[in-house]
């Protein structure tokens, strides 16, 4: 399958790489990695990396502006369905495939190749650049940890496996890149998002079942100074609190009129309920994003439901 991708790679002069909405930093990190190691293998190639950005990631690179493009070839990272794509209009290219770590939820690219084993799509990339002919320089080996460790949690989720850690192992040990100074750019912040973090400890409600959620209002956002994707970001903050299995941050997303769910799990998959909302993701970690408030807590019945059935399946065992 690397090979083939390559092959298609090689073929066009006109590469566009996408990836989902609500960018993270494997989405990005994925698709800002294959740009520029396509531009290093094939400086004669027009390529781009595009979509909607944040200021919380700048570090890890810029995206492009690009206009209307003919006989293009089309990359789309991180991404399970068509829906989520991000600012693309797939009538512009010629052909399409698909690079993803995510559960299959849908086929929309002529090539799919889907890993969900995997880490991270930043964890595919690297095995795509060591098995083909595609370069990589210590900028790119630098983008790529960066988005491993940003989806993996610094490696603490069991999607980390011996091969992670071997592909890691390979990068540093030819790159040489500073392990202390990636991590301070990934998780180095303001005051006031630890400010936000201690108003969400404060704020957080706890069911019987163990579901542990919290609502971000735009008025919170604003009182401590923070955007909207920084606070649906700190749901990886809550990872190990004994009474919590299920835990979810509940942002209000005014300048995107709607309400931002981010999803994780320490028992029961979560991901087929959030596919249920306009979203999906992973067994324990999902997002989605609805329209209203209510909708937001229909969605925690949901997960509380889940979560009752599950502790009653757990008991029985």
């Amino acid at each position: 399958m690397y090979k083939k991708i390559y092959k298609e790679i090689k073929k066009y002069d006109t590469i566009v790489i996408a990836r989902h909405v609500g960018v993270d930093p494997d989405a990005l990190a994925s698709q800002l990695a294959l740009r520029d190691s396509i531009r290093l293998t094939f400086p004669e190639k027009k390529v781009y990396a595009i979509g909607t950005g944040s200021a919380k990631f700048v570090h890890i690179g810029k995206l492009d502006k690009i206009e209307p493009v003919d006989d293009a070839l089309l990359i789309v990272t991180d991404t399970p369905d068509k829906k989520r794509v991000d600012s693309v209009d797939f009538s512009m290219f010629s052909y399409k495939i698909k690079i993803d770590h995510h559960p299959f939820i849908e086929k929309y690219c002529d090539l799919e190749l889907i890993e969900d084993t995997a880490s991270s799509a930043c964890e595919i990339i690297m095995e795509l650049i060591l098995n083909t002919k595609l370069g990589c320089n210590r900028t790119i080996a630098e983008t790529l940890f960066m988005g491993l460790v940003s989806d993996s949690n610094r490696f603490l989720f069991n999607s980390c496996t011996t091969n992670t850690f071997m592909l890691v192992s390979k990068f540093l040990d030819a790159y040489r890149f500073d392990i202390g100074e990636l991590y301070q750019k990934l998780y180095l912040r303001p005051l006031c998002e630890v400010r936000l973090e201690g108003y969400i400890a404060s704020n957080m409600e706890v069911t019987d079942n163990g579901l542990g959620y919290v609502k971000i209002t735009d008025e919170v956002i604003n009182q401590f100074g923070v955007d909207s994707a920084s606070a649906g970001n700190m749901v990886n903050n809550f990872n190990f609190i004994h009474e919590v299995l299920v835990w979810a941050t509940i942002t209000e997303d005014i300048r995107n009129n709607q309400v931002r769910v981010s999803i994780r799990s320490r028992g029961p998959a979560v991901n087929k309920v959030a596919e249920k909302y306009n979203g999906g993701g992973h067994m324990f970690a999902s997002g989605a994003r609805v329209k209203t408030f209510d909708e937001a807590m229909q969605l925690m019945s949901d997960l509380d439901q889940l979560l009752l059935e599950y502790n009653e399946d757990n008991k029985e065992e």
